[in-house]
This record gives C-alpha cells, structure tokens and sequence, in this order.
C-alpha cells in the first residue's frame, strides 16, 4: 500500500518501514525494540500467575487448593499492565502488518493466526479443565469422553456480545477459557480495520503528525488515561478477562495502531517513561485503598469508593504500559543486516517469537492438569506452587518443541503459522 509510505517521510522513517515489513514477514515487531520480548514475559509469566490462581482465596480458578490465601495485592500489579501490554503489541503489530501486505492478505493472516488456534484450542485443549473443575465434586463420575460432545453444545446469544457463544440448553459449561485473549484480538483486528485505512488517508496523516507533534510535550501522552478510567469505573471490571472489559482493551489495541504511526512516539513513550512510572504506581495506590477489603462487588459496584478505585485501575493501566513501553524504547532497536546473526541471544530469539501464541494456547491447561494432580499432597503449599509452576513451564516447553513445531499441521493449528 504505497499510500502508507508517506506516512513516514524520512529516510530514517523508511529505513524503519523495511524493517517492520521484513520484521512482520518473520513474526517480529522490528524497530520497536523489546516488544518481543515483553510478549514472551508476559506469556511465560501466565504460568506462575496461574498456578498462583490455585491458592487464590478470591478467584474461582479450575482447581482450588484447601489452603488459601488472598493475593489480591500481589496480583493487582501484574493485571493492571499484562494483557494491556499484550493488546497495545498486538495493536502495533496490526499496524506493521496493515503496511506490509494488501487488506485482503491483511485479513485472510488475521483468520488463519487467530481464529485457527481459537476454533482449534477451544475444541481440544479448553475442555479439559472445566472436565478437571467438575471432577472436585464427589459425586461427578461422567467420563471425558461423553463430556466432551456436551460441552460443544452451543448456542448463540447476541445479548452477551461480544462474547456470542453460549452453552445451548443440554450442554455442559462450554467456555473459551483463557482463549478470550485470542477471541477479543480477533474481532479487534478485524474492527480497527476503518481505522488502518483512514490512518493511510491524507487527512489520518495529519492528524497523526499533529497527535506525536503535541505528545513531544512531557507529560500529555499520559492524558489518554483519563478516558482508560472513564471507561473502567463506567462499564466495570471483568475478573474473566483479566480485571478488564472489552471495551478497555480495544483502546489499548487500537492505542497500538496509532502509536505504530509515526516514527516520533518511541521518542515520545522513552521521555515520559518515568513519569508514567510514577504516576501508575500512584494511581495503583488509590485503587488498592479503594477497592481491597471493601464489602460488595468492587468491580461492578457503582457506589463512589469503587468508581474511584476503579477510575485509578483503568488510569493505572495505561501509564504503566506507557512507561514499560517506554523503557523498552531504550534499548537499541534490532537491525535488518543483524538477520544473519548466529549469537546465541538470536538464535533463541528466532525459537521463542514464533512460539509465544502457541505457548499461551497450551499453557493454562497444562498448568489445570498438573495442579489437579499436585493439589491436596502433603507439601506445603510453597512447594506445591513451585512444584506446579515448574512442571506446568516444562510441560508447555515440551508440548511445544514436540507435539506443535515439528509439523505444518500442528503449527496451524495452535500457532497459527
């Protein structure tokens, strides 16, 4: 699309644009360094948040342990940023890709990457933990295989948008599991698609000049967080995906395309990196004091601590992804003449990028099946957390070198190549 070369004018910004479009070609994020790898942090560390799900006395995780804790705190500061951060890469990599390719191609990759491993994870791996979850009942004695048909069951229910499918009447539980990421990041690249084609517009053009030429000033790419609380003390939080709601995350997803734009916001997000810092760690605090240890729903209540408290959340959430973004602006960008390189840091590189989806696809009910197995030992629970986090990373590791990359099938189907 010659249309989007205009759009970055200079030839530091072209030399930037054929390094994003050799970058997609591969799976990675090119000049926007440490992207890559924020990704596989963030995926690798689903593992210990969720075995930690197991003892979470407030969530209702697939597997509980007798002896619980709440771990309310020490989770509020992973959630506020996590999936943010994964929608706000997956916003940038839509823009690379929208460049990159026709709108046609842009679309058929979108389908086969996301909705492939969606349909595929959903029918073969999600099951098995809400089976796992239904066995903890004594009295639960059906067998996996005539579970299985039950919980496809479905029907469609346009009044729970976005999330239209529902268990049909005779069914057994059906849920996408922790492949909402993936549902939500497919309807979100196909809805921002009006906005990649109006971005390659001349009138798109200049307003995005004119949104990086006024967040140059210190401080003013923070404001978008007054509309991140808005939307999170308005609408409501959902302990299902991750603390957050639909709506949030498609700003943080479209906030991605815009930031992919122009050449002068990974200078924009480095300046403002500790401030925005600051600022989240502030704002997590007022939302810690607001929320924990109140009575009621804190996520859904409308009473004026819990809108606070979830206002500061929202606000929260993008300054801390504003300043890891920023952060990981400051490392020096990888090269397109370093693709030939044989470092070990690259060669590791090239291994993990194409297989974070499919880790994130096979990690949660790996994690279920392992705690099942682990909870209710004579461990301490420490032991028993470490023993579930460790196995489950191992577990993942191997069902991924040896049941997904070594064929063009399985790689389809929960890689998405």
């Amino acid at each position: 699309m010659g249309q989007d070369v205009t759009v970055l004018p200079t030839e530091g910004a072209r030399e930037g644009l054929r390094t994003a479009t050799t970058a997609e070609t591969s799976g990675r994020l090119g000049r926007w360094p440490g992207l890559d790898v924020a990704r596989g942090v963030v995926v690798g560390g689903l593992i210990p948040f969720h075995a930690a799900l197991v003892f979470d006395a407030t969530d209702d995780f697939y597997v509980k342990s007798d002896r619980t804790v709440d771990l309310t705190p020490f989770a509020a500061p992973v959630v506020v940023a996590a999936m943010p951060l994964l929608f706000l890469v997956a916003g940038i990599g839509a823009r690379y890709a929208w460049r990159a390719r026709s709108a046609g191609a842009y679309l058929r990759r979108r389908v086969r990457r996301l909705l492939v491993p969606l349909v595929a994870g959903t029918v073969l791996l999600v099951p098995l933990p809400v089976w796992l979850r239904l066995r903890a009942d004594p009295d639960y004695t059906e067998a996996y295989l005539d579970f299985w048909p039950r919980f496809l069951r479905v029907r469609w229910s346009w009044s729970d948008f976005p999330f239209v499918v529902q268990p049909a009447a005779g069914g057994r539980g059906f849920e996408t599991g922790h492949l909402w990421f993936l549902y939500l990041l497919l309807l979100y690249s196909l809805a921002v698609v009006p906005l990649l084609i109006w971005l390659g517009s001349s009138r798109g053009d200049r307003v995005v000049r004119l949104l990086a030429a006024g967040a140059e000033r210190r401080g003013v790419v923070l404001l978008p967080a007054v509309l991140f609380g808005a939307v999170a003390a308005g609408l409501g939080l959902d302990q299902g995906i991750a603390a957050g709601n639909a709506l949030g995350y498609l700003l943080f997803f479209a906030a991605g395309v815009v930031l992919a734009s122009d050449v002068r916001f990974p200078a924009v997000l480095r300046c403002n990196a500790g401030l925005a810092g600051a600022v989240a760690i502030a704002l997590l605090a007022v939302a810690g004091a607001a929320l924990v240890g109140g009575d009621g729903d804190p996520l859904l209540d409308r009473d004026p601590v819990d809108l606070v408290g979830r206002a500061a959340f929202g606000a929260a959430g993008w300054c801390a992804v504003v300043s890891i973004v920023g952060w990981l602006a400051r490392l020096r960008p990888s090269s397109g003449r370093a693709a030939g390189d044989r470092s070990p840091g690259r060669r590791v590189g090239r291994y993990v990028v194409p297989a974070v989806l499919a880790w994130y696809v096979l990690h949660q009910p790996i994690v279920v099946g392992v705690a099942y197995l682990v909870v209710g030992s004579t461990l301490h629970p420490v032991l028993e957390y470490l023993l579930i986090c460790v196995a489950s990373a191992l577990g993942t590791l191997v069902a991924y070198d040896l049941l997904v990359r070594r064929t063009a099938l399985t790689r389809a189907l929960f890689a998405g190549t």
